[in-house]
């Protein structure tokens, strides 16, 4: 019997053998997301407010409100986002406004891990509000309502239509987070003709 065969069917058996296919599961990636240096300009529009928007971003009237002349739709079409801004005039009914913007942010708080408040002053201005961060994974990261507390109150949120997943949508928000603020602090009331 010849043995030479051996170690060569025992190297064939070894070569075979080791070529079966076991995937290892690959962890979930992102696209990278490329975002515009930051500009602003002021809204070109004739409503009773004026403040600065992203020059990335398209101001026009809202148009699911048709019957709402001072209501805006900011929209951001590169990272798929709107910012939803309605005006109302005051009549004796500032609490009102107050507690509807705060019920319309914590209906947010189903799915929010958490939701923040912060003030807003800018008595220069006279523009006075509350910014309201919702966290975790709701449809709109961000609201908040600027009143002078006489005449003119203004509700924002802004909304990813995206499936929200924190972990993916985390860099639009905390980039559009920015732009929001920027809105809120270059708010001033005008008049309209």
């Amino acid at each position: 019997m010849n043995y030479s065969f051996i170690p060569l069917m025992l190297g064939l058996l070894l070569f075979f053998g080791s070529c079966q296919d076991n995937p290892t599961p690959k962890p979930r990636g992102y696209f990278r997301i490329a975002f515009p240096t930051k500009s602003y300009k002021t809204i070109e529009q004739k409503l009773p407010y004026s403040f600065q928007i992203p020059t990335y971003s398209n101001a026009g009237p809202d148009p699911l409100s048709p019957n709402q002349p001072y209501w805006t739709t900011i929209d951001v079409p590169a990272n798929h986002a709107q910012i939803h801004i309605s005006y109302k005039k005051i009549t004796n009914n500032l609490n009102t406004y107050i507690e509807e913007s705060r019920s319309l942010a914590y209906k947010h708080a189903e799915k929010a891990s958490a939701i923040e408040e912060q003030l807003f002053l800018n008595p220069s201005m006279k523009v006075y509000g509350t910014v309201y961060t919702i966290k975790g994974n709701a449809a709109s990261p961000m609201q908040f309502y600027l009143t002078d507390s006489v005449r003119n109150f203004l509700r924002g949120s802004l909304y990813i239509q995206e499936v929200p997943n924190i972990d993916s949508l985390n860099p639009v928000i905390g980039f559009l987070s920015k732009d929001v603020l920027q809105l809120i602090k270059t708010t001033q009331w005008k008049e309209v003709n």
